[in-house]
């Protein structure tokens, strides 16, 4: 009985050594760098999908929030002490125009389910970005030079004029309505928003998202935030249908009142 034991406790130990070999191995295992990032015939650098690869951006947030992440740490953003309560109160009461089907503009577009494509369109002089959980609806950025125009007509994706920095595409946004959050943990906004947003695709699965938001009604200064998209191949843009009048009624309003956007009055 004895010697069946002590073999019982050799084949035991044998059986774990090796365990953690194979382990050892594999976490020394070389794996194989990410494929540079594709740039089209002129050398411009290509943001969407390629002719030997479908896939969608889907974001890789941030996690030092919890549940979910914001463009920055919350203790960081300036808020204007009104704006401040007012992102308090959406992290209580979620009631955000996107799940009522409004459009979403800025980083809170790149946050909707199934992912984002970006598609170039030279000969236009401009790039789409559709998404695919979104209330079918898409976003122009215009690459011909043009200025914002004077007096835009206030829009969840704004009005949107872009150029290249060597292989960042930068996005100069502005014209925003107020009728979306600017990302979705909540971050308030008016429609004296301005934004400036860069997208540097670091490699074929990864591109860095940077912002930079301006609305001296929400926050006391300019501030700068961001997150990584990464790559979901073998998937693309599929339909999506947002019933927008399939909602409670109860959800639309607050303390039997009717919701309003909570901002200050400027004379």
């Amino acid at each position: 009985m004895r010697y069946v034991r002590v073999n019982l406790f050799v084949m035991l130990l044998a059986f774990v050594i090796g365990t953690l070999s194979l382990s050892a191995q594999g976490r020394n295992r070389p794996t194989a760098p990410p494929k540079p990032p594709p740039h089209f015939p002129d050398g411009t650098p290509n943001l969407g999908i390629t002719s030997e690869e479908r896939g969608l951006w889907l974001p890789l947030d941030r996690s030092d929030q919890g549940r979910r992440s914001t463009l920055a740490p919350v203790d960081t953003i300036p808020f204007q002490p009104w704006a401040k309560a007012l992102y308090d109160d959406r992290q209580i009461h979620e009631l955000e125009p996107h799940t009522r089907c409004h459009p979403s503009g800025l980083s809170r577009q790149f946050q909707t389910p199934y992912g984002v494509e970006f598609v170039q369109m030279p000969d236009l002089q401009r790039i789409y970005l559709f998404d695919v959980g979104g209330p079918h609806t898409f976003r122009i950025i215009y690459m011909d030079g043009r200025p914002h125009p004077d007096k835009p007509d206030p829009s969840p994706y704004g009005h949107a004029v872009g150029h290249w920095e060597k292989d960042t595409l930068v996005v100069d946004s502005k014209g925003f309505s107020e009728n979306f959050w600017i990302d979705r943990t909540g971050l308030p906004h008016t429609e004296q928003l301005h934004a400036v947003e860069r997208f540097t695709r670091t490699d074929f699965n990864t591109i860095k998202y940077e912002i930079l938001i301006d609305d001296p009604l929400v926050y006391t200064k300019p501030w700068s935030g961001g997150f990584d998209l990464r790559w979901s191949p073998g998937i693309e843009l599929f339909e999506y249908v947002c019933q927008d009048n399939n909602t409670a009624p109860g959800l639309m309003t607050k303390d039997g009142e009717p919701l309003h956007l909570e901002v200050p009055y400027v004379p």
